[in-house]
């Protein structure tokens, strides 16, 4: 519930724009600025709720987060003027961004290691509805009852989800336990996971996965638009299809997981990411297209959950600082990704892109699937 609120959080007030715009008198560019901060806070302030988790526990972190999420959603749902809204949208980022690194960072300290891929899977389902829905249930709700009341719904799943992490923690106190300190400041922690030849590897990896892929998958809506004429609200169905193809994956998890094997699924990943983007720079027409995403979904998570399992083992002893590093480096790439395919897309339209994706995505799977090889034989 918690991953939901967060991941929720990161697109909900994208449709409620207009609506800001008039309530303030600004323009929608001005408006903007809420979800600017939010993202940008949510980003970065990773960074330090890692070490944070990792000297005070990371459940009772989340947990604290989550109502101090409320608090801020709150914030939001009284704000009077645009400033208050940008700087109560700040402190949500701020607050939220703690949830995700440090749940699966949790997950890494107390699930065994040939069962954490799949219980990663199922934590997904939480992140990957949020994102599904989170825009949807802004647009929906902002419609109905007003955007003040989107704000009002976050903060309740947040004291939920809060709610019930403290009750968890007082039946079970071990669990909320944090782990052996680790020595030096925060800076040095992350400079130590640095120095790992392996967790700079799983690092770069998943900067670069997250700056192709979502530098591509970010226009798809633009381009069943520009090249299809599909309707707004069917382009919103259509990308929301990506979402279905990841509750897919997470349906059938352990059974690939026991199948495959970490290398299959990396390989059988990328090589499916190629397939779907080279298939959406093709596409004849839409279901053609809509079949695509629904590969993306799929074979996205695939490359994706094996990177986050790695991610939770590249520094034990300071998993809270690694995954927030592994966060930040994965918004990082994405960050950085879309504005360089912009110009490219508005130049010559999304195809060129997509043909990137398909040519680079399965080469970055091979190279990771031949680390793994090394690293497994050099164990």
């Amino acid at each position: 519930m918690a991953a939901f609120a967060s991941a929720a959080n990161m697109r909900v007030i994208d449709p409620l724009l207009i609506q800001l715009s008039v309530e303030f008198g600004v323009t929608v560019g001005q408006a903007s600025i809420a979800a600017t901060l939010f993202l940008f806070a949510n980003g970065v302030f990773v960074l330090v709720h890692g070490p944070f988790g990792d000297r005070y526990g990371k459940m009772p972190v989340v947990a604290i987060a989550c109502l101090a999420a409320a608090l801020c959603c709150a914030v939001s749902a009284l704000a009077t003027s645009l400033a208050m809204l940008a700087t109560a949208r700040f402190l949500t980022g701020v607050t939220s961004s703690a949830i995700i690194p440090l749940a699966i960072a949790w997950l890494g300290d107390n699930v065994p290691y040939d069962k954490r891929q799949a219980t990663l899977a199922r934590f997904l389902t939480g992140q990957t509805l949020g994102l599904m829905t989170g825009a949807a249930m802004g647009g929906a709700l902002g419609d109905w009852l007003g955007w003040r009341m989107v704000f009002w719904v976050l903060a309740a799943i947040y004291v939920v989800a809060g709610a019930a992490l403290f009750a968890v923690m007082r039946a079970r106190p071990d669990l909320a336990r944090p782990g052996a300190r680790a020595e030096g400041s925060m800076v040095a922690q992350m400079l130590g996971v640095l120095k790992r030849r392996w967790a700079l590897t799983v690092i770069v990896v998943v900067a670069l996965e997250g700056g192709v892929f979502w530098g591509a998958f970010t226009f798809v809506g633009a381009d069943l638009h520009q090249r299809f004429g599909l309707g707004f609200a069917a382009v919103g169905l259509a990308v929301a299809a990506f979402g279905g193809g990841g509750f897919l994956y997470v349906t059938v998890a352990p059974h690939l997981v026991r199948l495959l094997g970490e290398r299959g699924l990396v390989l059988w990943g990328g090589c499916g990411l190629g397939l779907a983007f080279a298939i959406l720079a093709l596409a004849p027409d839409v279901s053609v297209a809509f079949a695509a995403i629904v590969v993306c979904g799929i074979t996205f998570y695939m490359l994706h959950n094996t990177l986050q399992t790695h991610g939770t083992q590249m520094a034990p002893e300071v998993r809270g600082s690694a995954l927030a590093l592994f966060a930040l480096c994965l918004f990082v790439g994405q960050a950085v990704g879309v504005p360089i395919a912009a110009p490219v897309v508005d130049r010559w339209g999304a195809v060129p892109i997509f043909w990137f994706a398909a040519i680079f995505l399965p080469a970055l799977a091979l190279y990771f699937a031949a680390a793994l090889k090394e690293r497994r034989f050099s164990h």
